[in-house]
Formats: C-alpha cells, structure tokens, sequence
C-alpha cells in the first residue's frame, strides 16, 4: 500500500511539471507569433508608405538627370613632385560635369580645384599610385576635393587623359 501511494504521488507530480511546462511552450509560441505578425505588419505598412514616395522620387531624379546634357571640362597638364624625393607624376584629367550649366561656375574656381589636386597628389608616393587601385582611390579622392572646392556636387567623373611617372 505505501508502494501504491509512492507510486501514486510520483505519478502526479511529473504530470504537474509537464502542465507548467506545456503552459511555457504555449505562452512562448504565443510571444513568438505575435512578434512575427508585428514584424510583418511593420515591413508591410513601411512598403506600402515609405517605398511607393521613394520610388516615385527617385524616377523623377532619373528624369531629370536623363533631361540634363553632361560637358566635359579639361584641366591644363600637371606635373608633380610626389612624396619620395626624386619621383614625379605628370597627370592630366578631364571633368566630367553633371550639368552643362555649371561649366562658367567651374571655370571661375579652377585655381582652387587646381591646389586642391595639387596639394592631395604631392602628398601621395609613387609605390601608392602604381597600382590600379591606387588611381583609383586618387580619383575618389580628387573628385571629393573638387567637389569640396565648389561647394556642390558638380562633377560626376573624372578621366585621366594622361598619368606618368617617373
């Protein structure tokens, strides 16, 4: 008899637990869906208010970026001392402007764009310009430069029309 009562009490006791722990499981999955559809209802409610503006701008930009004629504007040869004693770098660049009407604006401020790319090229060493990454990051470089120098974001590219060095 006191083995049934043994029995009987150890039997409800792990019925109980599984009680609590199937009323965890059921409060978590609960917690779990309703994060999920607050999510969801959040993306769904950010692309139907937010993108639709955002897609609408953006063509409208396209439009009329496509509207505008770009110009080129060519800057007279540079030729440099670079950081190591002895090395030079012969450079000429070509603008590429986003607007043809900016062209007398760029022009007034060539003497600033010129020290610009010239104090940024005379700090740079030849073993850092060799590379193509290397042009590349000067190109980054003088294109933040010159935009900076006009105070807009005038300029859209830049071409090298020469790069040597000695």
């Amino acid at each position: 008899m006191a083995e049934e009562m043994n029995n009987e009490g150890t039997d409800q006791m792990p019925k109980e637990k599984s009680k609590k722990g199937a009323g965890k499981k059921k409060l978590i999955i609960v917690i779990a869906v309703a994060i999920v559809v607050l999510i969801g209802g959040g993306f769904f409610a950010y692309t139907m208010f937010f993108s639709d503006k955002d897609q609408l701008g953006e063509s409208q930009q396209k439009i009329d970026k496509s509207k505008l004629k770009t110009a080129m504007m060519p800057l007279d040869p540079f030729i440099l001392n670079l950081a190591e004693h002895g090395r030079f770098l012969k450079l000429t660049l070509q603008f590429e402007l986003i607007d043809a009407t900016t062209q007398p604006l760029v022009t007034e401020k060539v003497p600033q764009i010129r020290d610009a790319i010239i104090t940024l090229v005379s700090s740079k060493s030849a073993d850092s310009l060799a590379s193509p990454e290397g042009k590349f990051l000067l190109k980054d470089e003088i294109l933040l430069r010159a935009n900076q120098a006009i105070g807009k974001d005038i300029f859209k590219n830049l071409y090298y029309t020469e790069f040597v060095m000695q």
